[in-house]
């Protein structure tokens, strides 16, 4: 089996089109099946609906960042195993990606306004983060899941307690970035330096409050 090299005009057309698939909710999944198919829906009083909607928004945004990020640092890597597990994972998080919008949907709401600018951020992150080195751009992959991992235990903590549909995804989701988070690790992953974990903190932070009502 051979190996296709990529030209440049390649893979600038290759990251329009993966660009475009996930900020239209068309991103390539892994076809796992909807962690909620199973669970009854509970009535939910508006209140609820709507906070339980905004939490699943932020769920989503931070879903288009992590498409765009593993997409930028697949693009620029050099190495075909980093290439393809940023793939890999890629396509697991376009599994949430699709959970997230089917629940939006459910909770007759909508996603952020704001993706295509989350994505557009996150991406140039994610080159960034190759170019520098592959074991650099894993460390970003193991500090993006720490954080995605800390928002989803504070949301299963928030939701309405009757909203069994919204905490059965987050779980898997969370056991799901765990999973990423340790094979980044185990690939080699370097320790960001504490300055970077910060400013990555304070940019989540501000996606997180936008996220929610917009």
């Amino acid at each position: 089996m051979t190996t296709r090299h990529y030209t440049l005009f390649d893979k600038i057309c290759l990251g329009i089109d993966q660009a475009v698939r996930a900020l239209t909710d068309n991103a390539q999944t892994t076809g796992q099946v909807y962690p909620a198919q199973e669970i009854e829906s509970t009535p939910l009083s508006d209140a609820q609906r709507k906070h339980s909607a905004g939490l699943m928004r932020i769920n989503h945004a931070g879903e288009i960042c992590a498409q765009a990020l593993y997409h930028g640092q697949g693009i620029v890597s050099k190495s075909p195993m980093i290439q393809q597990k940023m793939q890999q994972a890629a396509r697991e998080e376009g599994d949430h990606l699709a959970w997230c919008r089917q629940r939006l949907d459910e909770l007759n709401s909508h996603t952020s306004y704001l993706n295509p600018l989350w994505y557009a951020g996150s991406f140039c992150i994610g080159m960034t983060a190759g170019m520098i080195g592959d074991k650099w751009s894993l460390g970003f992959v193991v500090e993006t899941e720490r954080q995605v991992i800390k928002h989803l235990e504070s949301h299963l903590h928030t939701l309405p307690a009757n909203d069994a549909r919204s905490y059965q995804i987050l779980t898997q989701m969370e056991k799901d970035e765990a999973k990423h988070r340790d094979e980044a690790l185990a690939a080699g992953a370097n320790e960001l330096p504490g300055i970077i974990k910060k400013g990555m903190t304070l940019t989540s932070k501000i996606m997180v409050k936008t996220a929610y009502w917009w």
